[in-house]
């Protein structure tokens, strides 16, 4: 990695799994909001999963989109690096988490047995920063946690489906953010089209359990809710996420704070798009603006 990258980004509070690649982990604001006895993420109401016990992580920063609602900094992004083998990720995790969360062990907020528990992690969630699918071992990398015993999130653009078709995650997410073609080219700036990408990933989602995320932008792709629901139908993937876009860290520089939506706005369009498919809302979560939809059985 450029050094000017990696000091910018550790100052966000990436920790680096090796000096040479672009693998770390970053411990999100649930993660830390839970282990001082806070609110868990939306994860946690919809999943089961404990925010505190969340290892967030990606095995590289690469990425072949620039979607314009991504809270990621474009200006340090990673061109060339080595890639992390997946043995020394999964071998590194606990300790990279640790030296993340060092400084709470003598906060006030944090039970000596809440921190403990943040120490020994259940989950990971591969969906820091970054595509995952751009590096070259993540099916390796997969099984390689899912032999430690961890839970296994996958958060995918879905550009890859011949890599996303080798993974076996617990869950794998792939993100879906517009209706139609042309709108995701001007709302996600592929460096390549890979609209027929992101629908084949789609399709290899009905024999296992998965998601679809869609990031709603006021403005941009809060339209044709039955073209949605056309597209979620064909995925056959369990669970959809309706999220709104939030107007934070670097996305800031390029949406304005008036293209976030209310939840009431995603809640109906959640709404809309449950009359044209055999999804059903099971829950939501106000305060991250979402909507979780399961397939009805």
């Amino acid at each position: 990695m450029r050094s000017e990258a990696c000091k910018a980004l550790k100052k966000q509070g990436y920790q680096f799994i090796s000096p040479d690649s672009s693998a770390a982990v970053k411990p999100c604001m649930w993660n830390k909001r839970a282990l001082k006895g806070g609110e868990m993420c939306y994860k946690a109401q919809f999943y089961g999963i404990e925010s505190h016990r969340c290892v967030q992580m990606t095995p590289t920063l690469r990425c072949n989109q620039q979607c314009l609602f991504c809270w990621r900094s474009f200006e340090h992004e990673v061109v060339e690096e080595e890639e992390c083998p997946p043995d020394v990720i999964v071998a590194n995790l606990r300790r990279v988490q640790k030296k993340a969360l060092s400084g709470y062990k003598v906060s006030p907020y944090v039970a000596p047995e809440q921190f403990a528990e943040a120490l020994d992690p259940t989950m990971v969630a591969i969906s820091l920063s970054g595509e995952p699918t751009c590096y070259s071992r993540l099916p390796e990398l997969v099984d390689g946690l899912n032999g430690e015993g961890y839970t296994t999130f996958l958060v995918s653009n879905g550009t890859r489906p011949d890599v996303l078709a080798r993974c076996r995650p617990y869950q794998t997410y792939v993100s879906l953010d517009a209706p139609d073609r042309e709108t995701y080219l001007s709302l996600c700036r592929p460096k390549e089209d890979y609209w027929d990408c992101i629908q084949e990933s789609l399709a290899g989602l009905r024999d296992r359990r998965s998601a679809i995320r869609t990031t709603v932008v006021r403005g941009y792709n809060d339209f044709s809710p039955e073209r949605y629901a056309a597209i979620y139908q064909d995925s056959g993937a369990r669970f959809v996420e309706v999220k709104g876009y939030m107007y934070l860290g670097y996305s800031r520089n390029r949406l304005q704070r008036t293209q976030m939506p209310e939840h009431r706005e995603v809640r109906a369009f959640s709404e809309l798009i449950a009359k044209h498919c055999d999804y059903s809302i099971r829950d939501e979560s106000p305060v991250s603006r979402v909507v979780c939809l399961e397939r009805d059985v």
